[in-house]
């Protein structure tokens, strides 16, 4: 069974196989995690972002999927790059943020990536409620079946650390 772990703190900092990147579909950098990740691993992301872009992924990485490049210059091998839904009040889109970290953790065990390192997908600018989005996290990483030994759930501030703390309780 995976061992999960809260740090507060730094995505960008982290020391793990595999840093998971709440990216855009265009995988092209953005704000949030998604910047901070581009502007810490350097050009060499985004030039291999843009070569899926070029060749697999022509319209963007569909909302729930996952992929991997070079993790540049960051203290990891690989940014694996997950497109997390934007929260709705009208429709559960549950099962896609979900999707998240199962197809990141598909993608670490294709990668043979031992540690892991999350953000919480779509609780930012996508607006996911932060309990919500930790319960759905803290389940899928629990229910999914891995190689992957650790899971870092690397949150950002002292509210995400909370809401994630008490959904490992």
């Amino acid at each position: 069974m995976v061992r999960i772990t809260l740090v507060q703190g730094d995505i960008t900092r982290q020391h793990a196989d595999a840093i998971v990147n709440a990216a855009n579909s265009s995988l092209l950098g953005g704000g949030g995690v998604d910047g901070a990740i581009h502007r810490a691993g350097g050009p060499e992301i985004l030039d291999a972002c843009r070569d899926l872009r070029a060749s697999h992924y022509g319209k963007g990485l569909p909302t729930g999927r996952a992929v991997a490049t070079t993790a540049g210059r960051l203290q990891a091998r690989w940014v694996i790059h997950t497109v997390g839904p934007v929260w709705s009040a009208e429709e559960d889109r549950s099962e896609l943020l979900a999707s998240c970290y199962r197809e990141s953790l598909r993608v670490a065990d294709e990668l043979g990536a031992r540690t892991v390192a999350f953000p919480a997908i779509s609780t930012g600018i996508y607006g996911w409620p932060m309990e919500d989005g930790a319960r759905i996290a803290i389940e899928t990483v629990r229910q999914t079946e891995t190689s992957v030994e650790e899971v870092g759930f690397v949150l950002f501030d002292g509210r995400a650390y909370e809401a994630f703390a008490a959904q490992m309780e």
